[in-house]
């Protein structure tokens, strides 16, 4: 019988992706290990391997389709004597299916207040609309037709819908003729679909011909939601130090002048051992909060900021307390790379037990990162810049000084912890030479 060919779970937190490329046509024969496609998730583009053998007998999804959920059937293959016409009914469709009648069951369940329901299968455009209020008056219409209604000013409530099931499309509110908008609560401006949000982007906001609206890629919606959530539910608090950068910036020159030619030491790299160094240090802030206790590492597994096109991306720099400063750099660089061409494999930007955020090549001199859940801290690096200091005899001299926030989890690391690791951190940057021991 068919073969469907289902849209991967390329990593753990991956719900849908993008169909970027196929790679096979209807019709092409396809063998065990054979890479069939190019998935775009939200952090890279990976290619997939065919499991089974046999023939493709149908594409299901389109090449380009974005929001193809996890499971999903993308493609059926055909076994050895079957036909295109054995192809039966699919387990799934993409995400731009045909229009569909709102489930029965969604226009039947009370709701207290302004609720929206939409089937799981209707696209951006065909998708029926369900909106129940108090009182009991339900309107299904499409969003295209709500959000007409909307900047027209007209209410739904008065119109009789000529589409599928009696539902409001386009030329029903095209047609009606423009009455007085439904005022929002408190002179709130209300979303096409009636529901009150202050902050919407809408016409009656902003005029339509002041921006440039770019949707959202799978990236940016993951970075969005994650950090959403690590910034309302991770109780974080702050820890700020200067630290003094002019024996690492000299250590670093007479490291690179004895190096091979190919191997040039950072700055970053210096930061990412030292924090690797402070953390087997100070063992109970290398943890991460979970619902069923705390977990210490064993390992410093210090995941770096890159910034890339769309969002940013952590790759992890595996037992860094156990690497040499040529190897981490190496490594750095490699990962840093791909990661802008978006070649990471999930497996090479998850795993981190702390990170580093650095945004001092553009001058900034402190900030403060939200928490990279479920790493329990996180350093935010700002610029070296010439500072008036006092020194040990009383005299002020100028020196390199980095400002540095550390970000730390509550649940799992307290004020004293904190101040611990920090005192670790600045011990092996003002001191170079102690990561050597």
């Amino acid at each position: 019988m068919p073969i469907n060919i289902t849209m991967p779970a390329l990593s753990p937190t991956m719900e849908e992706g993008t169909l970027a490329k196929w790679l096979v046509k209807e019709g092409d024969t396809v063998k065990s290990g054979m890479i069939i496609a190019e998935i775009e998730t939200d952090k890279a583009t990976m290619e997939v391997e065919a499991v089974d053998e046999g023939k493709v007998g149908k594409l299901v999804v389109p090449a380009g389709t974005e929001g193809v959920k996890v499971n999903a059937v993308i493609a059926v293959l055909l076994e050895e004597g079957e036909s295109a016409g054995d192809v039966k009914a699919l387990a799934a469709a993409p995400a731009k299916a045909e229009p569909a009648a709102a489930p029965k069951a969604a226009t039947s369940v009370p709701a207290p207040s302004p609720t929206l329901v939409t089937p799981a299968k209707a696209g951006a455009q065909t998708s029926v609309a369900v909106m129940e209020r108090p009182g009991g008056v339900r309107i299904m219409a499409s969003p295209l037709a709500r959000r007409i209604a909307a900047n027209k000013g007209i209410d739904l409530k008065a119109l009789k819908g000529s589409g599928p099931h009696g539902r409001i499309i386009r030329r029903d509110v095209e047609n009606a003729k423009p009455g007085a908008a439904q005022p929002a609560p408190g002179g709130a401006p209300m979303t096409a679909d009636g529901l009150i949000l202050p902050q919407i982007l809408d016409d009656r906001v902003y005029a339509p011909d002041t921006y440039d609206l770019k949707p959202l890629d799978g990236m940016r919606k993951t970075v969005a939601k994650r950090l959403t959530q690590s910034f309302m539910q991770v109780p974080h608090f702050p820890l700020n130090i200067d630290i003094q950068l002019d024996n690492l910036l000299e250590s670093r020159a007479a490291i690179n002048a004895a190096a091979p030619k190919d191997v040039k030491i950072s700055v970053n790299d210096l930061l990412i051992k030292a924090a690797a160094l402070a953390l087997i240090d100070e063992p109970d802030c290398n943890a991460s909060y979970t619902d069923k206790g705390i977990a210490y590492h064993r390992h410093a597994n210090i995941s770096v900021a890159v910034a890339v096109e769309g969002g940013l991306i952590t790759p992890v720099i595996f037992k860094a307390e156990g690497k040499g400063l040529a190897e981490i750099s190496e490594e750095m660089k490699d990962l840093a790379n791909r990661a802008r061409e978006r070649k990471l494999k999930p497996q090479e930007y998850m795993g981190g037990t702390f990170s580093i955020s650095n945004l001092g090549m553009f001058g900034v001199r402190s900030f403060a990162s939200i928490i990279n859940p479920p790493e329990g801290m996180i350093l935010s690096v700002g610029a070296g810049e010439k500072r008036a200091v006092v020194d040990e005899a009383g005299a002020i001299v100028a020196r390199t000084v980095m400002s540095v926030t550390l970000t730390c989890d509550h649940r799992v690391i307290g004020g004293a912890e904190g101040a611990k690791w920090l005192a670790a951190f600045k011990r092996y940057v003002e001191t170079p030479e102690a990561m050597l021991l």
